[in-house]
């Protein structure tokens, strides 16, 4: 019995022996072999039916992608030349906005506007100026523009005020409606003298973020037409455009040049 136990044992330890080796080659701590399948490609004899169906669907493959690659590429160039293009527009646009900075300004009588004023927009019945402190930065704006033609004499009794004979009250009026369009208030009016002529002036204030803006209209007549000086400024450059809007109202009462009333009718 002994002898037989012995035997057993040794035989159960020399098959562990074995069956452990073959048990790592397969698990997952051992080496992995993959077998990579290549794609047999189909095999037709030259030149029949099928050779040539596959033939022209490979020839056609390679046609669209030559198409697509040739319409990449033009994108690519035309992408290329509007951004040259729109670069270079960009920088005219610049150029001319920098030269018309530059270009001192003028009023409708021919004199150079006041110092600061720069030339902005313009049409047919207005001019438009933007105001610059001394170190170039905007403090303002101001306009000047036909309003219609004069209907008479000016007067400054009782209500019949006018200026060359259209009421105070009507030109008033115009200032409120615009007031009301840019969420403002008329706060004034009254008649001065600037140039030995009567001037009527409005003041206004208007609403600009946080804080409040300086809103100034003169009207004038001048050579058959009333004409109209607004101002717009923060309060505490009020004043200076106060004083160079009586210049301009000089200036306009001076001499009106026909070519510059051709652009104010």
């Amino acid at each position: 019995m002994l002898i037989r136990a012995i035997a057993l044992a040794i035989a159960l330890l020399v098959g562990v022996g074995a069956i452990v080796p073959l048990a790592t080659e397969y698990a997952e701590a051992g080496p992995h072999k993959n077998k990579r399948y290549k794609k047999k490609q189909k095999k037709y004899k030259k030149y029949s039916k099928r050779w040539w169906r596959n033939y022209h669907a490979k020839k056609k493959r390679n046609r669209l992608l030559a198409s697509r690659k040739r319409a990449l590429r033009l994108r690519q160039i035309r992408l290329a030349n509007a951004k040259n293009t729109g670069s270079g527009e960009a920088q005219q646009k610049l150029a001319a906005k920098a030269k018309s900075n530059n270009e001192p300004a003028v009023l409708p009588s021919g004199e150079q506007a006041p110092q600061g004023w720069k030339k902005g927009q313009t049409t047919a019945s207005e001019l438009q100026f933007r105001v610059d402190d001394n170190n170039g930065s905007q403090v303002g704006s101001a306009s000047i523009s036909v309003v219609g033609p004069a209907m008479g004499e000016d007067t400054d009794g009782g209500r019949n005020k006018t200026v060359g004979g259209v009421p105070t009250t009507s030109l008033r009026r115009t200032v409120i409606d615009r007031m009301v369009r840019e969420n403002g208030w008329v706060v004034n009016d009254f008649q001065k003298e600037i140039g030995g002529k009567k001037v009527y002036v409005v003041v206004a204030q208007s609403q600009a973020g946080a804080g409040v803006q300086s809103r100034m209209f003169y009207f004038t007549e001048v050579d058959g037409r009333i004409y109209s000086v607004a101002t717009n400024a923060p309060n505490d450059s009020a004043e200076r455009l106060a004083e160079e809007s009586e210049k301009v109202i000089n200036s306009l009462q001076r001499r009106v040049q026909p070519v510059q009333q051709a652009g104010l009718k």
